[in-house]
């Protein structure tokens, strides 16, 4: 299936179609990062060239993809924490007036009934290509491994390490970057950190916190740590650091 790329803010889109194509995304929690909520509506108020839909031959919209356009000097130390500091450096590098060499890939999604059939790749394909004419020499991802979620007690650094007899990466999305060219640059430890009530995680999660320690939740990369007595839930997100070009 070949795509049409379209930026996503030159139209508006039937409900329906965004319904199907958001239908099994992320996790609800995903959602509770504080500092992404403050730094989102700024995203997408200036970097709507690196926010696409790609439309079938239907015209409807069955993947999307979203970056921002950083400055990064292309040593591993320099990169931002991870997905969450991608943001606050994108935003506060505008207001600055620094000029961006590096698109960060934020995110990819297909539609659930279309999975495995190359559309993934296309989506990235398509925001590299934008970053090109942008004029942004380097393109990199905060990758969030689809497999990990199974493994929440593995540290990302060693997750992120584990291949199969091919080589190439045990985690599905770590291997659709790595046929396209990306390699692995290291982990993003924490890179968002989502924080909720009691009663909030255990809607997010269906499940019950009854005492205060470490638990696996459903679709988690990593542990939530509850405090009962401060009424808090705290998650850190690790991702994968891959760079593209």
């Amino acid at each position: 299936m070949i795509l049409q790329p379209l930026r996503a803010d030159t139209r508006s889109w039937q409900d329906d179609h965004l319904r199907e194509l958001f239908s099994e995304g992320f996790p609800q929690f995903i959602t509770a990062d504080h500092l992404v909520k403050q730094y989102i509506g700024r995203v997408r108020e200036w970097f709507g060239a690196f926010d696409l839909m790609l439309v079938d031959e239907q015209d409807v919209p069955v993947a999307c993809g979203w970056g921002v356009p950083v400055r990064w000097d292309g040593s591993p130390q320099d990169l931002p924490g991870g997905y969450a500091q991608s943001l606050v450096r994108a935003v506060e590098g505008h207001e600055a007036g620094t000029e961006p060499d590096t698109l960060v890939i934020c995110g990819a999604v297909v539609t659930p009934s279309l999975t495995g059939r190359g559309l993934a790749g296309q989506v990235l394909t398509a925001l590299r290509a934008v970053a090109a004419e942008a004029g942004l020499s380097k393109v990199v991802a905060p990758v969030r491994p689809t497999l990990k979620a199974r493994y929440p007690l593995t540290p990302m650094g060693t997750f992120m390490t584990w291949t199969r007899e091919d080589g190439l990466a045990l985690d599905p999305w770590i291997r659709t970057h790595q046929r396209l060219g990306a390699v692995v640059l290291g982990p993003a430890e924490v890179s968002q950190t989502m924080t909720g009530t009691v009663a909030e995680w255990e809607r997010w999660t269906g499940m019950a916190f009854p005492a205060s320690g470490e638990y696996v939740i459903p679709d988690g990369l990593a542990l939530l740590r509850v405090d009962r007595a401060a009424d808090r839930g705290v998650y850190e997100e690790p991702n994968v650091w891959m760079r593209h070009v």
